[in-house]
């Protein structure tokens, strides 16, 4: 296999090197996290091995970055960060698994393998549409009816949101959870307020509305008249 080392760590990469390479891999090892996103955006590498704290560019903003760019290639995070919201951090930035420092070495080979024989994953799609409503989730861009949409990174993040449950209502304790990781405070009125600015932006101009309030209940984008 090609596998591309992203470690700063003299000794630990010297180590995996060369123990890679005694199987018989390919390792290209960088040490700097520019670098290694610059290596791994060709997608020529069976896997990748990823430290999370490299200087240039962290191992997280790497493999966010690598997914979505549509970089399907493997990942296995080697980290000295053990925490279980480490651990969860990582996988849900596009890791495919978290191994921690210190590690046994047939243990790192083991998940390397187990990793690589994971059926691909269909590449996920880089664009929202409801309607005449449309997102590119790549450019973080919208456009309605063909005229672009100017969004704050919030406002962008609730539409996605939105477009991603077509036709499902969410409730504000869903918003405020998932947008904002705020638990449920009735006196909040933020929801509202960017639920206000959206519709401005993505309706007012427009012939019909796409985001309609339920009555008591919470919002839904859904492009029936």
């Amino acid at each position: 296999m090609k596998i591309l080392l992203l470690e700063d760590d003299r000794k630990t990469g010297d180590y995996i090197v060369k123990g890679l390479a005694s199987a018989g891999h390919v390792v290209d090892w960088i040490e700097d996290g520019r670098d290694g996103l610059s290596a791994a955006l060709d997608g020529a590498y069976d896997v990748m091995i990823l430290d999370r704290m490299v200087p240039g560019l962290d191992g997280l903003t790497v493999v966010r970055t690598l997914r979505s760019a549509s970089v399907r290639t493997p990942v296995l995070f080697l980290t000295a960060m053990s925490g279980v919201d480490d651990r969860v951090e990582g996988l849900e930035a596009g890791g495919d698994d978290y191994l921690v420092k210190p590690f046994a070495f047939s243990e790192l080979t083991a998940r390397i393998n187990a990793i690589v024989r994971r059926p691909p994953i269909a590449a996920e799609k880089t664009r929202l549409r409801v309607g005449d409503l449309e997102i590119d989730l790549v450019r973080r861009t919208a456009e309605r009816g063909g005229i672009p949409v100017e969004l704050l990174p919030r406002e962008f993040l609730l539409l996605e949101l939105f477009m991603r449950n077509e036709g499902r209502v969410l409730t504000k304790t869903m918003l405020l959870e998932r947008i904002w990781n705020f638990n449920f405070d009735p006196q909040s009125s933020v929801v509202e307020t960017h639920i206000s600015r959206l519709r401005t932006k993505i309706d007012k101009p427009f012939e019909f509305p796409l985001l309609h309030t339920v009555r008591n209940i919470g919002y839904s984008l859904h492009a029936r008249r």
